[in-house]
């Protein structure tokens, strides 16, 4: 429920190892500004620059170490930047250091907000950064020499932020189409053997399941026999078929259909007894011997399935013996004749 909130992170693993890395960079930058010494004109405060170097320290310590659901529940998506922000401007106030060596600071927070969070908070850290510059700057300098130095800063860091952040929602993007097309079969839509199985496991090692999980494995008849009459595009339009015959027959919130691959598809249904899912199972038997598939010579051509039903009482069975079940039923089923279902023993 927090990762749909604006200012969580798209990668929040990702997001709390690189705040960690730039706080390493920005200790490190700072040492070497302490040892080297500030520019010409600006003030020393030592006590100052080692109290953030220390302050740098512990946060990248905390967010390495620190669990990303921890940081999130603790709001660290966002003190972290904005904290960041905030020091930098307090620094650069105590030393008195307008500095373009002293405003680049700005950009370690505003590169990790843009490239970690969503637009709405990279704008929010952006916006506070820019304002907060605006205000510094104009308290140590004269208008004339300050403004520039306002607008140039501002534009590099609103630029920052909506290059960094165009680009990750582009990436972002991307990614979540490949996902789902890896959890979806590209012909039938049903999802895919990963997606199925991940489902079942949670399925079977659900502790308040009292009726158990059922899988039923559904085959075409004569499939091969479909392919070399009518051409592999009527099967594929007879898979099409089918996988909409099982979907209509289910609810979506009862059971997960996926396809195993070639003809062979299947039915999960968690919470489900034995007596339940037979009952299913002989109504998707009947449900496809009742709607032929429609050809595009206006023909029909009738198809059938064979099922093979297996049960599983909770925290009784693996995966794998739920399958090995589900496919012994399924062959006694082609065996006794074909259009029918067969039930493992419990």
């Amino acid at each position: 429920m927090e990762r749909s909130r604006g200012w969580w992170p798209r990668d929040p693993l990702l997001a709390a190892r690189s705040a960690a890395v730039l706080m390493l960079v920005a200790a490190g930058v700072l040492m070497l500004f302490v040892v080297i010494g500030p520019p010409a004109g600006a003030l020393v405060d030592v006590p100052a620059s080692l109290s953030s170097i220390v302050l740098l320290l512990a946060g990248a310590a905390a967010c390495w170490w620190t669990s990303p659901q921890r940081l999130g529940a603790t709001g660290a998506w966002l003190v972290v930047p904005l904290g960041a922000v905030l020091v930098i401007l307090m620094l650069n106030l105590v030393t008195a250091d307008t500095s373009a060596a002293a405003q680049v600071f700005l950009c370690f927070p505003i590169l990790w907000a843009a490239s970690q969070l969503r637009g709405a908070a990279a704008s929010l850290v952006c916006l506070v950064a820019v304002l907060g510059n605006a205000v510094v700057v104009l308290g140590l300098d004269p208008p004339a020499t300050a403004v520039p130095d306002i607008v140039f800063v501002g534009v590099v860091l609103v630029a920052m932020t909506g290059l960094l952040t165009r680009a990750a929602d582009r990436q972002e993007a991307l990614v979540t189409a490949l996902q789902q097309q890896a959890a979806r079969d590209p012909l039938t839509g049903l999802v895919t053997r990963r997606v199925l199985d991940d489902a079942a496991t949670r399925a079977l090692t659900a502790v308040s399941d009292k009726a158990g999980t059922a899988l039923v494995l559904v085959d075409v008849d004569g499939f091969k026999a479909v392919n070399d009459e009518h051409g592999h595009p009527v099967g594929d339009d007879a898979l099409v078929h089918l996988s909409a015959l099982l979907s209509a027959q289910v609810r979506a919130t009862d059971a997960v259909i996926g396809r195993l691959g070639g003809d062979e598809l299947a039915v999960l249904m968690p919470g489900c007894s034995a007596e339940v899912a037979r009952v299913r199972a002989e109504g998707f038997v009947t449900a496809v011997r009742a709607h032929p598939l429609h050809l595009a010579d206006g023909r029909l051509l009738s198809l059938s399935v064979s099922i093979g039903v297996a049960h599983a009482r909770p925290l009784t069975a693996d995966l794998q013996a739920l399958y090995v079940a589900a496919d012994a039923a399924l062959y006694a089923a082609k065996r006794g004749g074909r259009d029918q279902v067969a039930v493992a023993a419990p």
